[in-house]
């Protein structure tokens, strides 16, 4: 039976990944996705996770996949000093109000309002009103 159902959910997620591969986000969103279900439940969760995750990551990527470098070399080019953030910088992690300076994002980057960014721990990071982080540039 489990092996039914890996095989039935790798095949759907080789099927879903050619149409959604033009799509920001899609690879980073697979690799983070099967990172976080093989750590929570072995080579199933890694299948089901990375397709979860190339799907989540087609719909959450905040910065174009061509944007991604360019902004990294603006947020470098700007000398933006780093907050020194006790713990991995991911996506979902909360920032503090008080000692983290956010910046506006220039908008010829094409970013909805309310999204701003910083630098954590030498990482460039997408934040949105709550300070939640949405995107990690890296």
């Amino acid at each position: 039976m489990t092996n039914k159902l890996l095989l039935a959910l790798a095949t759907a997620g080789m099927l879903a990944l050619p149409m959604a591969a033009q799509a920001q986000g899609t690879i980073r969103g697979a690799a983070e996705g099967a990172e976080a279900g093989a750590d929570a439940a072995g080579p199933v969760g890694a299948v089901v996770g990375g397709a979860v995750g190339a799907a989540t990551g087609t719909v959450g990527g905040i910065l174009g996949v061509d944007d991604r470098p360019r902004f990294r070399s603006y947020v470098r080019e700007r000398g933006v000093s780093s907050y020194s953030w006790g713990g991995p910088v991911r996506v979902g992690t909360v920032l503090p109000d008080d000692g983290v300076t956010y910046y506006d994002v220039p908008d010829d980057y094409r970013v909805k309002p309310g999204y701003r960014y910083t630098v954590v721990n030498k990482q460039p990071v997408l934040v949105d009103r709550s300070r939640r982080i949405v995107e990690v540039i890296d």
